[in-house]
């Protein structure tokens, strides 16, 4: 566990019990966590606290995650390299491909995986 600490995950969801659930893990798995509820929230935090991954969900109020990813690529001194992998209910190869244009290289569509499969994604991101 000592290789995730000092790791720092920003995760951007509007479900709360998503939210809460993964954060609960990742925390638990020695992740410094952070949360927002939307798009506006989850830049300003990223911003703030530049985590080494951001989980960002694509539908939510106020900044979309699409928004959210291209504002943050805009960022020449670190938003243009933040790792992002992207969480959605929206299997859409369009939207996918938005995304991967934008420079997420990781898309997880939520039916289709559980919490487990996320921790072990964003530790192989995190070389931890």
């Amino acid at each position: 566990m000592t290789g995730s600490l000092n790791k720092k995950v920003l995760i951007v969801e509007d479900e709360a019990p998503l939210r809460n659930a993964v954060t609960d893990i990742l925390s638990f798995e020695g992740f410094t966590v952070f949360q927002a509820k939307n798009g506006q929230e989850g830049l300003d935090t990223a911003f703030k606290e530049h985590p080494d991954l951001i989980l960002l969900d694509l539908l939510m109020p106020i900044m979309d995650g699409l928004t959210m990813l291209e504002k943050l690529r805009q960022d020449a001194t670190w938003g243009k390299d933040a790792a992002v992998i992207l969480l959605t209910n929206i299997n859409d190869p369009e939207k996918i491909a938005l995304a991967t244009e934008a420079g997420s290289y990781d898309f997880l569509v939520k039916s289709d995986w559980n919490i487990e499969d996320v921790v072990k994604k964003i530790k192989m991101r995190l070389g931890v």
